[in-house]
């Protein structure tokens, strides 16, 4: 036979309909199929058969990976028609726009700057037609993300945006993830008139990676330099788990740099009893790199929640990016938390964050935190687990805002 039929009876066509409806959609492989002539019609027997069950169902790959590759080789080759078909069909897929806008950037220096220009243009006219329109973000001075470095070591990477007269924000990232974890919310603040700064702790990022293991102190000097020479202050500080515990070492060794602080599913003191998984996550770290734990740390910030697709695979990447020496210096440095003792120093304004779902930083945790805290208020967001920022960044931005207009902004 000619034609391979599998163990279900189905031939190799009609196997390779089943992936090119799944890539580009029904309708199209409708129309392409059930419009063929005699002229036509070996032609779409043989790209089914050949490029859509032989190519496209290979194991070698993911298949947002072969929809990636297509929009860089189309883009590549001017085939225009080509690509705006298969980028609607990966955007309506549920492929990150994130992904495709890298892929486009990538192609910019490999394919030129002309083609990367055209593919642009289409994709962003494809996000237009499809209800998912790019906010927008002029390259105004006040808005404009401008990336830079310190001048003292170890160097950290920063993000600087907003050019405006209220107070300034930093914003400190969660172990194994860096400072985009914050990019849509220091856009919308720098769009308000703060001039926020968000930036990859030690180990993290872009940022150096010193021989570890990290300590907190270590951690909390590195956000003072950071703001020292920001020169900005004092600062409404928002840290997220590990930057959550480098705001309050911040928050008791330099309270003049701050005016307020903002503590998002965090800790100050883990029990004793935690202690064994923090050595069993380190010691497979140490013998199998990130993604021995990869899988472990998604289940811990996002929990069993399967609504944000994109999310967890944006994360997924960041998490196998982060260098696991590094990690590790910076996990020793988390374990190790203890402040709880001390919190009832603070004076500054505080907001503690917590998420309803969350299993690590949990709301019992955070009101042992307020609880201390003589000017804190506390909030929780039931649905979320420990990245309440992207998780539910609506009621989470609201908290924030909510919070410095009790500043006075």
């Amino acid at each position: 036979m000619s034609k391979k039929s599998g163990a279900d009876g189905r031939d190799d066509f009609e196997r390779g309909l089943d992936m090119r409806r799944a890539t580009l959609g029904e309708d199209w492989v409708r129309r392409a199929t059930e419009g063929a002539t005699s002229f036509t019609a070996e032609f779409q027997d043989f790209i089914t058969r050949y490029a859509w069950q032989e190519v496209w169902t290979r194991p070698g790959l993911p298949h947002e990976t072969r929809r990636l590759l297509v929009l860089g080789m189309t883009m590549g080759l001017a085939r225009w028609e080509e690509f705006e078909l298969h980028c609607r069909a990966a955007v309506r897929g549920g492929v990150a726009i994130e992904a495709i806008k890298e892929t486009l950037l990538q192609g910019a220096i490999y394919c030129g700057v002309p083609a990367a220009n055209t593919a642009f243009k289409i994709t962003q006219q494809i996000l237009v037609g499809e209800g998912l329109a790019p906010l927008p973000e002029p390259l105004s001075p006040e808005r404009r993300a401008s990336r830079q470095q310190t001048f003292s070591r170890p160097q950290l990477s920063l993000v600087l945006q907003g050019e405006g007269d209220k107070t300034p924000i930093v914003f400190s990232h969660a172990l194994g993830l860096d400072l985009h974890l914050w990019d849509d919310a220091a856009a919308h603040f720098a769009s308000l008139g703060h001039p926020t700064l968000r930036y990859d702790q030690r180990g993290h990022g872009r940022s150096a990676r010193p021989a570890g293991p990290y300590t907190l102190d270590q951690l909390v000097a590195d956000a003072v330099r950071l703001i020292e020479e920001w020169d900005r202050g004092p600062v409404v500080f928002v840290g997220l788990s590990l930057g959550g515990m480098v705001g309050q070492g911040l928050a008791l060794a330099r309270p003049d740099l701050l005016r307020g602080l903002v503590l998002a599913h965090t800790t100050a003191q883990y029990p004793s009893e935690a202690q064994p998984a923090w050595e069993q996550r380190i010691a497979a770290v140490e013998a199998g790199g990130m993604p021995a734990v990869v899988e472990q740390i998604l289940q811990r910030y996002l929990g069993d929640d399967a609504s944000l697709p994109g999310l967890r695979s944006q994360l997924r990447e960041t998490l196998l990016a982060q260098d696991a020496a590094s990690y590790v210096a910076a996990a020793q440095a988390v374990r190790s938390v203890n402040y709880l003792g001390r919190l009832a120093a603070l004076r500054c304004p505080t907001l503690v964050l917590a998420g309803g779902r969350d299993q690590g930083a949990t709301p019992a945790m955070a009101e042992a935190m307020a609880g201390r805290i003589a000017r804190s208020r506390l909030a929780l967001l039931p649905d979320v687990a420990h990245l309440g920022v992207q998780e539910n960044p609506h009621e989470f931005l609201g908290l924030l805002s909510d919070f410095l207009a009790g500043l006075g902004e």
